[in-house]
Parts: structure tokens; C-alpha cells; sequence
């Protein structure tokens, strides 16, 4: 039991779209606290999605759904022996790991075709929209994880 009672912190919504999913991404893409970069970068990949004649904020929410895993192992210790065990994942914890896959996947792009993190970042995302790209494999392939340990569904507790 914890001797504090534990709330969590809710991010205030972003000032110029109105969507916490953007103020997120923003938090998640900022690196030693320049949150005005991170800013700028965001809006930039947004002004490009609206200059594809996307709505910027559908495009967001549509690749978050598309890269969030519906399921995920988490392992578990039983006697001497440690199971993956598959779990359904929480709304919290699919945005942080769609985020986290679409940010990697745009880092993991190469340097010659892409000349800054806000072009790679802009791919990804609509790579994402679209149901390809690095994010989605990552979440095919956690759920193939999943699906294959569901012998273990039991051990859930």
C-alpha cells in the first residue's frame, strides 16, 4: 500500500489544435526541455498533413489507432519459470507506445532521403495513416507475440 494517495497528472490541451493527443506528442518529442522546438516541429509535420488537404487532427488520431496494440506480453515469474503472459493494454499505455513506436520509426529513417526530423517524423505519421511504415510492424509483431503466449493466458492475475 503506498503511503501517498497516487494521482495522475492530467497534460493540458494544446493551445492552437485543442487536442491533448498533440500537446503529448509534443511532450514526448522534446528533448532537455526546449518544448518551443518540439513545438515548431509539430506544427510544421501538421501544417504539411493540412497541405495534403488532411485534417491535421484526424490524421493523428487515425495513425495512433492504427500503430496502438490491442494486446501485450508482460512476463510473470511462476515457481522457477518466467511466462509471457498476454495482457490487454491500457488507453494510457497504447498512446505512450504509439507515440514511442511512430517516434522511433521516424529516427530509424535514413538521412539521405530525409533531411531533417520533421520531414522523417511527417512520413511516419502518414505512413502510420495508412497502415505501413516501422510503427506498424512494431505493433504486428508485438501482437504475434502476444497471440503466440496465449497458452499462458492463465497465468493473468
Amino acid at each position: 500500500m503506498p503511503r501517498r494517495s497516487y494521482k495522475r497528472q492530467q497534460t493540458d490541451k494544446d493551445p492552437i489544435y485543442g487536442s491533448s493527443e498533440v500537446a503529448k506528442l509534443i511532450n514526448y518529442i522534446m528533448v532537455d526541455g526546449k518544448k518551443s522546438i518540439a513545438r515548431k516541429m509539430i506544427y510544421s509535420v501538421m501544417k504539411k498533413i493540412e497541405e495534403k488537404n488532411f485534417t491535421a487532427i484526424d490524421v493523428i488520431k487515425t495513425a495512433i489507432s492504427n500503430t496502438a496494440p490491442g494486446m501485450e506480453v508482460k512476463p510473470r515469474r511462476v515457481g522457477g519459470a518466467s511466462y509471457l503472459v498476454p495482457t490487454e493494454t491500457r488507453e494510457e499505455r497504447k498512446l505512450f507506445l504509439a507515440f514511442n513506436w511512430i517516434i522511433e520509426a521516424a529516427a530509424k529513417r535514413p538521412n539521405s532521403k530525409y533531411h531533417s526530423f520533421d520531414e522523417k517524423l511527417f512520413a511516419e505519421i502518414m505512413d502510420a495513416y495508412n497502415n505501413i511504415g516501422g510503427a506498424i510492424e512494431k505493433k504486428t509483431s508485438v501482437e504475434k507475440l502476444a497471440e503466440a503466449n496465449k497458452a499462458f493466458a492463465h497465468f493473468r492475475w
